[in-house]
């Protein structure tokens, strides 16, 4: 018997009402921390020094150089979210994706809200399927530790 489990015990951090929200506050946390970091590190390594005007031109340029390395970001943001959040809710599904997909989702929203009037066809179509690439690569790999 643990100490839990007497009369007048203390409840654990994972049993009160609002456990549910911090563990979901927790896993967002780590996701916005991790696509943070792994932006800024896109954004010196990546951006300053391989991306040049005529390597983007081309459509193959900005896949390898803008398109892969936001998927990257996006599945590292998804799997750090994931893994975060708490143990007993990761268990239902309707609680454990918003954990893991909010951040990426939230961040794109943004994304698009501030380049709206510059954005074209490729970049929205493109962004978009990053999004969900990464997102589901994120969540894959988070699901496979699991196991």
């Amino acid at each position: 018997m643990t100490r839990y489990e007497y009369p007048g015990a203390p409840v654990r951090r994972d049993d009160g009402r609002g456990a549910p929200v911090f563990a979901l506050m927790r896993a967002w946390a780590a996701g916005i921390i991790a696509l943070l970091f792994t932006e800024y590190l896109q954004a010196t390594l990546v951006y300053d020094y391989l991306a040049s005007e005529e390597k983007l031109e081309t459509f193959a340029g900005r896949l390898m150089l803008i398109h892969l390395p936001n998927a990257v970001c996006i599945a590292v943001a998804a799997w750090a979210a994931g893994r975060v959040h708490s143990d007993p809710y990761r268990d239902h599904q309707l609680q454990h994706l918003p954990a893991a997909f909010a951040v990426p989702v939230a961040a794109q929203a943004v994304n698009m809200a501030l380049q709206w009037d510059g954005l074209v066809a490729e970049g929205v179509l493109m962004s978009n399927a990053v999004l969900v690439v990464g997102c589901v690569t994120g969540y894959a790999v988070e699901r496979l530790q699991e196991d």
